[in-house]
């Protein structure tokens, strides 16, 4: 009996494809891999900013630094793009995928659901559509946003549950929400996302991730989960994680290598020996950690979120996710990566293999880009909707992207015209006539309309919505016009709106086929040009001829550029171009006129 009791346990550790189960656990001072200490070594990077096909490779230049772990976020709204319409199978959104190329290269791996999960990711990864709600409130108890999180929930355990370690896969822990203390202190909300995870048999370690102060920790913190630290960098930060929760052990969740950068802002370049210094004292004291960001990528198309720390600051970020992290946006070591790599192998009881094979970069000669259609063409193809008062882009089902408002003046026809609240960069003009840009940002939303001899002059306000906030109290971000416009105090009433998404269908439908045709004298237009190659590789295009707007590649939304800069480079991967022809549109916004476009090998130099 007790031969053949053995022969089924034996049987028992053994699951799917061979793999053999693992038991997680957590003691009051460690984390326990099959009952014996573990120290998670962990470099986050997100699966939906890297392209698919460089997955592995960015997984390689991980484990090569030293990591023994991958923690991974999942953004929501790139999984749930539309209520109800779920993917978890093409490119980029095929998450399971990822964590399976994870394990076969030998990483374990954090998982970070969500449902928030901040990340400088356009509204945190909640999906856009909650805000059609007028009055939904978020990351509590309100029934309809909990509906939406068990339909997401539910839907995402069926790809993880067998990735989990307790069934032969790589997935170690799971986080319950994100910063919560930083947010709000409903604890029936936390524990209510646990028992979600728990009913879809879920059964790994969850843990929680806060800043070290008591504060945070008693909002953010449930009974019975780790404690994640943002950062854990001194005993003084441990200790807090101590005296909240004795019986669980606690990490740094996020050690910052790098750090985000915002339009108009420089470069975010932190000190490097402040990290030497954190990674010394996190290895010298065998404390768990995960680098936040590894590797960060790039917020391809519209992804990228924005900050506010009022009502009216608003801090849209860059497209490029490059965070001075150790691997940078292209995939390449940097020096700083050397570092973390010769200090992880001073502790790491373990061999750190080789890099892997670098990706090859080209860069692309300047060419002619030429103007072939205006937007004021392109809107008398689209039929408006008419609304009495303007409606943001949320109340239409369009998440992101641009919107046009249009009416006639009747009554006051010049003056000072005050939108509330422009979300999130406004164009105005009368009659066809520009007159002046709105940013949201500083709150200063009035422009003087000049008098005019047209009986009932037309007003046209074009928006562009630059990411939903993604952090803090002002989350509740819709996008075009969120409340009136008024004239010399006038509510302005009668309004027909033009949606315009901008996103690659969009674009393949109502613009690519394009031919050059003539183009309206004011801002809002359409370039395009070629370019030929005899082999591929990863690139940069420069858009510093460029004004404000959107760059396409072969159908690719490559994201925003403003010359405000810091960022003057968009980068393209080498699976989005071809040899022979490549095709490039360029949506400016300012710009009236062409000019040339050349590519470089880099973000910077």
């Amino acid at each position: 009996m007790k031969k053949l009791f053995s022969l089924l346990f034996f049987f028992s550790v053994f699951v799917s494809n061979g793999q053999q189960r693992h038991r997680f656990s957590l003691s009051p001072s460690d984390f326990l891999l099959d009952g014996k200490p573990f120290q998670i070594i962990s470099g986050e990077m997100h699966p939906a900013r890297i392209p698919e096909e460089y997955w592995k490779n960015r997984i390689q230049m991980a484990k090569a630094m030293g990591c023994n772990t991958i923690a991974v976020y999942v953004f929501w709204n790139y999984q749930e793009p539309q209520e109800g319409i779920f993917d978890f199978r093409s490119g980029n959104h095929n998450i399971a995928k990822f964590i399976r190329i994870c394990q076969r290269e030998g990483m374990w791996v954090l998982l970070r659901p969500g449902p928030y999960v901040c990340a400088e990711w356009d509204f945190g990864g909640l999906p856009s559509y909650l805000l059609k709600i007028p009055d939904i409130k978020v990351r509590c108890m309100d029934s309809r946003y909990m509906n939406a999180v068990t339909r997401y929930f539910n839907r995402l355990a069926n790809e993880i549950k067998p990735l989990l370690c307790t069934n032969g896969g790589p997935i170690l822990m799971m986080q319950i929400e994100n910063e919560y203390g930083s947010y709000g202190n409903d604890k029936k909300y936390l524990l209510e996302l646990k028992n979600i995870w728990l009913r879809n048999g879920i059964n790994v370690p969850f843990y929680t991730a806060d800043g070290a102060t008591p504060y945070m920790l008693d909002a953010g913190s449930i009974e019975g989960a780790a404690i994640g630290l943002d950062s854990g960098s001194s005993d003084d930060d441990f200790n807090q994680a101590k005296k909240k929760n004795p019986n669980v052990p606690s990490f740094s969740s996020e050690t910052y290598p790098g750090w985000l950068t915002h339009w108009g802002e420089k470069w975010a370049r932190p000190d490097t020996n402040s990290l030497k210094k954190e990674m010394e004292y996190l290895l010298q004291h065998k404390k768990s950690f995960n680098l936040y960001v590894i590797h960060g990528g790039t917020n391809f198309g519209f992804t990228a979120g924005a900050n506010s720390g009022s009502s009216t600051q608003y801090q849209p970020d860059i497209t490029s996710y490059d965070y001075d992290a150790p691997i940078n946006e292209q995939g390449q070591p940097t020096p700083k990566y050397f570092m973390l790599r010769n200090l992880i192998s001073k502790y790491a009881d373990y061999k750190i293999p080789d890099l892997p094979k670098t990706i090859p970069t080209i860069e692309i000669p300047s060419f002619e880009m030429k103007p072939i259609l205006s937007l004021w063409t392109l809107v008398k193809s689209i039929k408006p909707v008419y609304s009495p008062q303007p409606k943001p882009m949320e109340a239409y089902n369009q998440g992101q992207g641009f919107i046009l408002y249009r009416t006639k003046l009747i009554g006051h026809k010049s003056g000072r015209l005050t939108i509330t609240e422009p979300h999130d960069y406004a164009l105005v003009f009368l009659n066809g006539k520009f007159i002046d840009t709105i940013k949201r940002d500083g709150g200063k939303w009035t422009v003087n309309l000049p008098k005019t001899d047209v009986e009932n002059p037309q007003l046209d306000i074009l928006v562009e919505g630059m990411g939903h906030i993604n952090f803090a109290q002002y989350i509740i971000d819709r996008k075009g016009i969120t409340d009136r416009v008024t004239l010399n105090g006038m509510t302005l009433m009668g309004w027909e709106t033009y949606l315009l998404p901008m996103d690659e269908k969009f674009i393949q439908q109502n613009v690519a086929g394009t031919q050059q045709s003539l183009v309206e004298e004011k801002p809002g237009i359409f370039f395009d040009g070629y370019f030929d190659l005899d082999k591929t590789g990863d690139t940069y295009f420069d858009m510093s001829n460029y004004s404000k707007g959107v760059v396409y590649v072969n159908g690719h939304n490559l994201g925003r550029y403003w010359n405000i800069g810091p960022q003057q480079r968009l980068y393209c991967p080498a699976s989005w171009l071809k040899k022979g022809k490549n095709k490039v549109l360029v949506f400016d916004l300012l710009q009236m006129n062409a000019a040339t476009i050349d590519s470089k090998t880099s973000l910077n130099n």
